[in-house]
């Protein structure tokens, strides 16, 4: 297993934060899936100029990106949105695209439940497809029930990921599953080899060991089903407005940059502006508490 990051969670220029994973010590990058915001070439000149590599990106899935909306237009449009950062990924040397199928913050269906899944399938099914042609893999995401009404659990994942057939797998991440597993490390083994992706945040959303996971066993658990992908940190710094607060500095989403949708999605997430300070110290925080938990679980070399 190797040990990647985000880097949604703080507009900056693409060579700031690439800098800042080599320098920390991790394995490669997960990308925002934007593919108009980088140029591919560059990104992969810097990405082997600083020894890391592409794991592969996620869906940002703002407002007008759903693969389950009524209007067919917006699944069309939201179709070619995943196959653009497919093929982003696969410019880059990457091998897996996060996909989240519906809009991140939607919480109110649109028509019925089999109608939506049908358009789900249908959807991902294309996206599939392009998948194979450019050979990057998709993983399915779950969120949590404030997040999305759509896709919460490893079990829903799968049944979709078996539905859209071929090697469509599912991405799980340990903040949401805190809130939906009824057993953590048990969706972990039900997930098994259709596991592409493991996306890493503490309960609280902040880097692993600033809450109440227990790492080790995480980590042992994909040891124990064969995973070799990348971890994923995504910690979510939140801003923190009371009197005892710690995090004072982290200013309102619109400091942050990156356009008038990126602010949305920020705020919907709680965070906002967050220093470069805190940003190096929790990202090497990140790193450090993982390569503690591969070291301590890794299998024994005989």
């Amino acid at each position: 297993m190797k040990v990647s990051m985000h880097n949604w969670m703080r507009p900056e220029p693409i060579e700031h934060t690439i800098k800042r994973l080599a320098r920390l010590g991790y394995d490669g990058i997960e990308i925002s899936g934007e593919p108009q915001s980088f140029d591919a070439g560059e990104v992969r000149g810097l990405l082997d100029k600083h020894g890391l590599e592409c794991w592969g990106a996620v869906t940002l899935m703002t407002v007008g990106r759903d693969l389950l909306d009524q209007d067919p237009y917006v699944r069309m449009g939201s179709v070619q949105y995943v196959k653009d950062c497919l093929t982003f990924v696969s410019e880059l040397g990457g091998r897996i695209v996060t996909v989240v199928p519906s809009t991140v913050g939607k919480t109110v269906p649109m028509a019925t439940p089999a109608e939506e899944w049908g358009w789900a399938v249908e959807a991902l099914k294309r996206c599939q497809e392009h998948a194979e042609r450019v050979g990057v893999r998709i993983a399915l995401e779950p969120l949590n029930r404030f997040e999305t009404y759509f896709l919460n659990r490893c079990e829903q994942a799968l049944a979709l990921a078996e539905e859209v057939g071929g090697d469509c797998g599912v991405a799980l991440d340990a903040f949401h599953m805190n809130i939906e597993e009824s057993d953590l490390l048990g969706a972990i083994r039900a997930a098994g080899d259709r596991l592409a992706d493991f996306h890493v945040a503490d309960n609280n959303r902040m880097p692993p060991g600033y809450g109440a996971l227990d790492w080790d066993a995480i980590v042992r658990e994909l040891v124990g089903i064969g995973y070799d992908g990348h971890m994923t940190v995504e910690f979510v710094a939140s801003v923190d407005r009371s009197i005892i607060s710690d995090r004072t500095e982290i200013g309102d989403a619109s400091e942050a940059g990156g356009g008038v949708a990126m602010e949305k999605f920020l705020r919907d997430h709680s965070t906002g502006a967050v220093p470069e300070s805190y940003y190096d110290r929790y990202a090497a925080d990140s790193v450090n508490r993982l390569r503690a938990a591969l070291a301590a679980n890794s299998a024994p070399t005989i």
